[in-house]
């Protein structure tokens, strides 16, 4: 019913599901955010936010960035999850539009007011968890609850960043509620679809070993990083949190080790999955040395975010895209290159921190990387995402059938 539904959409392409328009728009405001946040950081530039030029950035990629991609991703999901009909047309362009009002509130803030930015802002995941929960409630299914509740917490990090900014001046405690939580989404979904996509191409294309899939021990690690995400929160620092958080990288680690990536360099769209949750792991262990007092504690934020996150987000928005709008789920030599400029943004941004000697070296490639990377997906996918199929695909690379 919900493939009919879409099919049968009458209205502009780009509103016909959601992964359309939020992975298109994130994309865009992830590539024009880091071209603005660069001359912030070196005081050539100001924005009429309350918060501080830190924690603009911080907030426009945590809460603003990560939850239209991941409302793209769970509205497109849920259909399939519940046999329940999608979100199209009218209503999901207010979502939009309420997720746009959002972003310009936090930015004019220091004029709006913080608490009028607070309610523009949180309305966003407010709505989305409350959809969210009515339809796999409706659908009867359980299963998936867990990913609402990761989001609803996720809301719960918002307003507490923006509490935390007002009367503490900086928030620090909400940014790594924030992190935790997409951290363990990354976790819970990537466990899923990970070695299931893997296990399907394997099957077909290269046949052997393949992935163990979710169980028992993905179960565990998922557990023990909850309980270590939370030490995080608490007591960064701390050296019983150190040790913690090298236990449960290495236990990411043999997790990833099961799911037969380096079967997979075949594919690129299916490799990029397993280097993007290779930067998991390594949050981890880079957080286990600055407990361990080894290296600054936003190293390891930066390998989650620019790099988990980052490319895990990428990864998901090129196949899905490809996959719901009827394309071979292959990578085209223009996401190859998108795929490229993530993982060199992503490793110059933990090295800018590692390496402070060429920290503003690093730093600018790791802007001109991450730009690269989601402007060039905005660019290549666009046309694809707003229903220009035919032109989509000769920007990447594809020819269009002979008529």
């Amino acid at each position: 019913m919900a493939g009919a539904r879409s099919r049968n959409f009458a209205g502009w392409p780009l509103f016909a599901n959601s992964f359309r328009p939020f992975f298109l728009l994130a994309a865009i405001q992830a590539g024009l955010s880091i071209l603005a946040w660069l001359p912030m950081f070196y005081g050539e530039l100001s924005v009429t936010s309350a918060f501080a030029p830190r924690d603009w950035h911080v907030h426009e990629m945590l809460y603003g960035f990560l939850p239209a991609v991941i409302t793209g991703f769970l509205f497109t999901a849920i259909p399939n999850w519940t046999g329940r009909l999608p979100i199209q047309g009218t209503s999901l362009a207010a979502l939009l539009v309420v997720w746009l009002a959002g972003r310009l509130a936090v930015t004019l803030s220091a004029e709006l007011g913080w608490a009028f930015a607070l309610a523009v802002d949180a309305a966003f995941l407010a709505l989305v968890v409350a959809a969210a929960t009515r339809e796999i409630i409706a659908g009867g299914n359980w299963r998936n609850l867990p990913v609402v509740l990761l989001v609803a917490m996720l809301l719960a990090g918002n307003v507490g960043f923006h509490l935390e900014a007002h009367f503490e001046g900086a928030a620090d405690v909400s940014i790594r509620v924030g992190v935790s939580v997409v951290v363990l989404l990354i976790a819970l979904i990537g466990g899923r679809i990970i070695p299931s996509f893997t296990r399907n191409w394997l099957v077909k294309f290269n046949p052997g070993r393949l992935p163990v899939p979710f169980g028992r021990f993905d179960g565990a690690v998922i557990g023990a990083s909850a309980l270590a995400l939370i030490a995080w929160i608490v007591a960064p620092l701390n050296l019983m949190t150190g040790v913690v958080m090298a236990v449960v990288g290495v236990l990411h680690l043999v997790r990833l080790v099961r799911w037969a990536g380096d079967r997979t360099t075949r594919e690129r769209l299916l490799l990029i999955l397993h280097v993007g949750y290779v930067f998991v792991p390594f949050g981890f262990l880079l957080h286990a040395l600055a407990a361990f007092g080894a290296l600054p504690p936003s190293a390891g934020i930066h390998a989650w975010m620019a790099g988990a996150a980052g490319t895990m987000t990428l990864a998901v928005m090129t196949r899905a895209s490809l996959g719901h709008t009827g394309q071979a789920l292959t990578a085209s030599p223009a996401t190859q290159a998108i795929y490229v400029a993530i993982v060199v943004a992503a490793v110059a941004r933990v090295c800018a921190v590692v390496v402070p000697a060429h920290g503003d070296v690093l730093l600018h490639l790791a802007a001109f990387g991450w730009v690269a990377a989601f402007l060039g997906f905005a660019i290549a996918f666009g046309p694809l995402l707003a229903g220009s199929r035919w032109r989509a695909l000769a920007l990447m690379g594809v020819p269009a059938p002979v008529r």
